[in-house]
């Protein structure tokens, strides 16, 4: 069984490619599932790509991912854009994400988010 179409890929004269202890990993990730269902593993390898790939996902990263798992790229971005904890353009070495559901207001998340911006952090920076 062929797991993947291609274990790199270039981006411009950058040749985006797993170390051998995450491709290892993500191989393993991938035989869980049964053919035909390699998506199943998406959130999983995105989540080694962004640790991979200095904390973010570039469009050449994700058609990488999606070569591994055999889908169009396009899926991939959908996943990647939908959940917050996926960075698509590049963040500093340390991220500072701050709740902003109902119960973390009432505990004083506003407080956080406004001494964040006294101290001069960018608003959108500050990733909800």
């Amino acid at each position: 069984m062929k797991l993947f179409r291609t274990d790199w890929i270039m981006s411009g004269n950058k040749e985006i490619k797993f170390s051998d202890d995450a491709l290892a990993l993500v191989k393993r990730i991938i035989s869980r599932y049964p053919e035909g269902k390699q998506k199943s593993a998406l959130l999983p390898v995105l989540h080694i790509a962004q640790a991979e790939f200095e904390g973010w996902l570039s469009p050449a990263v994700m058609d990488y991912v999606a070569s591994l798992l055999n889908i169009q790229s396009i899926e991939v971005y959908e996943v990647a854009s939908f959940y917050s904890m996926f960075n698509l353009k590049p963040v500093g070495k340390c991220v500072v994400e701050v709740c902003r559901t109902g119960p973390c207001w009432l505990m004083g998340a506003e407080d956080i988010v406004k001494y964040m911006e006294k101290k001069h952090w960018r608003k959108n920076k500050i990733k909800a």
